[in-house]
């Protein structure tokens, strides 16, 4: 069961004017299953995007770059679950562009201005001929109100859709901001199996539109782990159709840009925090706050440890308080000349330690009490600058192995 996540109201998500989205079933894995959607983008839309650096790279995050390099204008997008087409060599790459050949002929654009997208199994064919086959009827569901259902047909082992809506106004005019991501388990950073798309009506230069993506994910999905494994298909992708009205945004430096970069990120990082609470088998939804270090890079080094620890994760799972285990894990990330007497650690509200070990106020039972809820926050003080970085993930439950040992059956 999710961490206190549910599937998204339909009725609190906005449309974008200037992008419609259909879905249909492909039959890609199981047949009868909504597994394919369709993005139709306006013409004169922006999109930039940032993407997995695993250099088993899927092919459409492959074709993706190449369509993005040739300035030429996105039109579309296709998304498919079931099968990552990665793993696939020359054959998956031919496959994905099949899929958007197809989808350029349905909708009068060229083949380049078609963005492919797949998650699911690895190593695997992708089907293109059954994609290509229910594209028509993604095109006939194509509807600017569409979210809902798209949010779910992006789905993989997720049990909660995820969708968030927000409004902002720039210069006057209220500007919609409306995202979908799909991911709960193969999910570590390192961008720029998670994939997320996220859409807004405001009018922004060319210019900024890359920059922005990656302050966005910065601070959003790279800052979320399940399970340490970073996916071959990772993606996250912008679009602005500029329908809203509001003068351009385009000084990276004024208000307008800032308010938008807020509320940008309001959206993806819940996003994110909902992949950390729909976690393969998660149990507990964690915060792991690092501050006063030199700078955000070490900050983010040691939360990391922590989140990834198997031995951390087992013991939230356990609703034991072994927090050793954390004091491990910072002292393994790889800062090396910390100093433990100055490091403080707080589970919750509870000091746990100081002046290089357990705090004397500290209670087994304070401890305990913490480990029963289901969001919990551990933060840790450097005392060494002014830095900080949060990070999110989930426990390791026997539900995120059973899930993972039955993935292919």
């Amino acid at each position: 069961m999710p961490v206190k996540l549910r599937s998204p109201d339909p009725t609190h998500l906005l449309s974008v004017p200037g992008l419609r989205l259909g879905v249909a079933s492909a039959g890609i894995k199981k047949p009868g299953r909504r597994d394919l959607t369709l993005l139709d983008v306006a013409a004169g839309a922006q999109v930039a995007a940032v993407f997995t650096q695993n250099r088993f790279c899927a092919a459409p995050v492959t074709l993706c770059k190449e369509h993005l390099a040739r300035k030429g204008g996105i039109r579309a997008l296709v998304i498919n679950t079931g099968n990552a087409n990665a793993g696939t060599g020359a054959d998956g790459l031919a496959r994905a562009q099949q899929t958007c050949e197809a989808a350029a002929g349905l909708l009068g654009c060229a083949p380049e201005q078609v963005l492919p997208f797949s998650t699911g199994v690895i190593l695997e064919p992708l089907p293109a001929e059954k994609i290509v086959a229910a594209l028509p009827a993604a095109q006939l569901d194509l509807r600017e109100d569409n979210w809902h259902a798209a949010a779910h047909a992006i789905m993989t082992t997720d049990t909660v859709a995820k969708a968030v809506s927000r409004r902002v106004e720039l210069g006057g005019r209220s500007v919609t901001i409306t995202g979908m991501a799909k991911g709960s388990g193969m999910i570590h950073p390192n961008m720029a199996t998670m994939l997320a798309f996220v859409a807004t009506d405001a009018a922004i230069a060319p210019s900024l539109m890359q920059g922005l993506v990656r302050e966005v994910a910065d601070v959003s999905f790279n800052c979320v782990t399940v399970d340490g494994d970073t996916s071959t298909n990772d993606s996250f992708v912008l679009i602005a159709t500029g329908q809203a009205g509001n003068a351009e945004v385009a000084d990276a430096g004024g208000a307008d840009y800032a308010a938008l970069k807020e509320t940008l990120a309001a959206v993806a990082i819940e996003l994110a925090q909902a992949m950390a609470r729909d976690g393969e088998g998660a149990t507990k939804f964690m915060t792991i706050t690092v501050e006063s270090g030199r700078d955000r890079a070490e900050c983010k080094q040691i939360a990391y440890a922590i989140a990834r620890s198997p031995l951390v994760k087992t013991a939230f799972f356990a609703s034991d308080p072994n927090l050793g285990r954390i004091l491990a894990a910072i002292g393994y990330a790889g800062v090396m000349d910390l100093d433990v007497t100055r490091i403080k650690v707080w589970l919750g509200d509870v000091l746990v330690a100081e002046n290089g070990g357990r705090a004397a106020s500290y209670s087994e039972a304070a401890g305990a009490a913490v480990m029963q809820e289901a969001e919990i926050t551990v933060r840790v003080a450097l005392d060494r600058g002014a830095a900080s970085a949060t990070v999110w993930t989930c426990d390791f439950s026997y539900d995120y192995v059973k899930i993972n040992a039955e993935y292919r059956t």
